[in-house]
């Protein structure tokens, strides 16, 4: 299943690093949202250290060397067949990628449900957000792994509709994932939130607002250069900007 329409709970979080800008924002502002998608990783979600231990795990169990992590942090955000191509040189729908991949899960589903935590502010944004609009999630995160997850951090009742890359679809990507956000949703007036400029390509190709986060992997001139409409510094910040307020000190 593709996406479909959920629940969830409560849980702890880890620390928002601010950082920089708005921009743009009167494009935002002007365009009252009635759904908004949300990206995870980065954006709700501080997984990197799972993901970078467990792509460094596969690398080593393939004969390959390990990488340092910040050296990976440009491989969390596209979609997983996408990464370990580029990491190996080999095609994503080649045998080889499909067998790193493959160790990849398993290396990370040991770990993702313990090593995993919501980013400080995001319960209370997405508490604010879901009493007024439905809320999707739109990530390249395989479907295994994305409703588990949500669930044990107690993020799943806030969704109305869970969009994850397609386990076993090498050519899968950010933008038909979110067309099927948006399919299920089954509404005009939608915002894109991510952190990285696959998030803002994807927004773009479907007509929507693209607001980019600054304490996620992408950097902020990532984020400009992808063409984001906006770019708040911490959760709070996003829902004012859809409330139509310029964030204070902007």
């Amino acid at each position: 299943m593709r996406s479909r329409c959920v629940p969830a709970r409560e849980r702890a979080c880890s620390t928002v690093s601010p950082a920089t800008v708005l921009v743009h924002d009167v494009a935002v502002a002007d365009r009252p949202a009635n759904a908004v998608i949300f990206d995870f990783d980065g954006v709700l979600v501080d997984s990197y250290r799972a993901v970078t231990g467990a792509i460094n795990a596969a690398l080593v169990e393939h004969g390959l060397p390990a990488r340092e992590p910040a050296e990976l942090r440009h491989f969390i955000g596209p979609p997983t067949f996408t990464a370990f191509s580029e990491l190996t040189g080999e095609p994503p729908a080649s045998d080889a990628v499909a067998a790193i991949v493959a160790t990849y899960r398993e290396r990370y589903a040991a770990v993702y449900l313990t090593s995993t935590a919501v980013f400080d502010g995001v319960v209370g944004m997405l508490d604010a957000l879901a009493r007024r609009m439905p809320l999707a999630l739109a990530t390249s995160k395989s479907v295994l792994f994305a409703q588990p997850l949500l669930e044990e951090l107690g993020l799943d009742r806030y969704f109305a509709v869970v969009a994850a890359a397609d386990a076993d679809d090498t050519a899968d990507d950010k933008t038909a994932i979110v067309g099927r956000a948006l399919d299920a949703l089954d509404r005009a007036g939608a915002v894109m939130v991510g952190d990285r400029s696959f998030d803002i390509v994807a927004a773009r190709a479907h007509g929507l607002p693209a607001i980019g986060v600054s304490w996620g992997i992408g950097s902020v001139e990532e984020l400009r250069a992808a063409g984001a409409d906006a770019i708040v510094e911490e959760p709070g910040e996003l829902v004012a900007l859809l409330d139509g307020e310029r964030p204070p000190g902007r």
